[in-house]
């Protein structure tokens, strides 16, 4: 019996990739809505009780409202907005951060998705505060490179039709420091105040990389570069999705550069770590479409489903 999947917002970046993946699989039915009732109220929530499986892919707003339509109780609701991630009534769609979110992403029927950047950084972060590496009050700070593809239709059309010659170069954006991703990465990574993130966009479509770096001399208990990439390594021993390189490992650079767009096509993330005695940076690399959107609640739906979570995904 195939499972019932309906894409709240398909005409949108997320939306789009989500179709397009389920479209390829024998065990996916595709609810569709005629297009001139996609803002009908009654004739989304025929649709959205319908399916076994549903995707918001909407802003903040329209994902609540949508979510509200929801009576059915068997229906599975994947957020792709940022409305629910701090939510505790729902799971969090990174079952790599720990057997508990794993679990309640399988027993839930409420899932938020990650945001891209988010992802990223929770992946480097995470560890090290709940291994006691890294105390819940220190500053974090963290830089993400990202394609313009994570801005959406309207980002892309800027770059795409008759780009200006100003974004040949890459562009540090949400300067007022108060990023739409800065609470789930507070919350999730266990840290008693936001980390100081800046996100730069690139001239190039997709593919992204968060940079952490860690002034080890600054940090108590006599923290190493060893210490950190062991730490990384055992929490993700066993995900098919996260690869943690080699220390330094020289393997893991394209001519002594770290490619951002090595993870692109896929829904794995790699995670590096190179420093000396008294610094370490961690970068981790993804496909913002993938493991940082669409990828991810794609696997969210097959964890939930007992399925193999790379069911319908590409790890290389």
């Amino acid at each position: 019996m195939k499972t019932k999947v309906f894409v709240d917002g398909q005409e949108g970046t997320t939306g789009l990739q989500i179709h397009e993946r389920l479209a390829q699989r024998a065990d996916v039915e595709l609810i569709t809505i005629d297009p001139a009732l996609r803002k009908d109220a009654a004739a989304r929530a025929a649709c959205l009780n319908a399916a076994d499986v549903v995707f918001l892919c909407l802003p903040d707003a329209a994902a609540k409202e949508s979510a509200a339509l929801v009576t059915n109780p068997k229906t599975l609701v994947i957020d792709a907005s940022t409305a629910h991630r701090t939510d505790p009534a729902w799971a969090f769609g990174l079952p790599e951060l720990g057997a508990d979110y794993r679990t309640k992403i399988k027993g839930g029927k409420r899932i938020a998705n990650p945001g891209c950047h988010s992802t990223a950084f929770l992946l480097a972060a995470r560890p090290l505060v709940r291994a006691g590496l890294i105390a819940a009050d220190f500053p974090f700070c963290c830089t993400s490179l990202t394609g313009y593809s994570g801005g959406g239709k309207k980002m892309i059309a800027s770059y795409e039709v008759n780009p200006p010659a100003t974004l040949k170069s890459p562009r540090p954006y949400a300067l007022g420091l108060t990023h739409k991703h800065l609470p789930e990465m507070r919350v999730h990574a266990g840290l008693a105040a936001d980390p100081v993130f800046v996100p730069v966009v690139g001239p190039y479509y997709k593919g992204l990389a968060v940079i952490v770096p860690l002034p080890l001399a600054r940090l108590p208990g006599g923290l190493t570069p060893e210490k950190v990439h062991a730490t990384l390594a055992q929490a993700y021993a066993g995900e098919k999705f996260i690869r943690v390189l080699g220390l330094g490992d020289p393997a893991a650079l394209d001519e002594g550069s770290f490619d951002v767009q090595a993870c692109n096509d896929t829904n794995r993330a790699d995670i590096a770590v190179f420093g000396r005695a008294e610094q370490v940076v961690v970068m981790v690399r993804l496909d913002n479409l993938g493991k940082g959107a669409s990828g991810a609640a794609i696997q969210s739906m097959n964890l939930h489903l007992g399925l193999d979570e790379a069911t319908g995904l590409r790890v290389e």
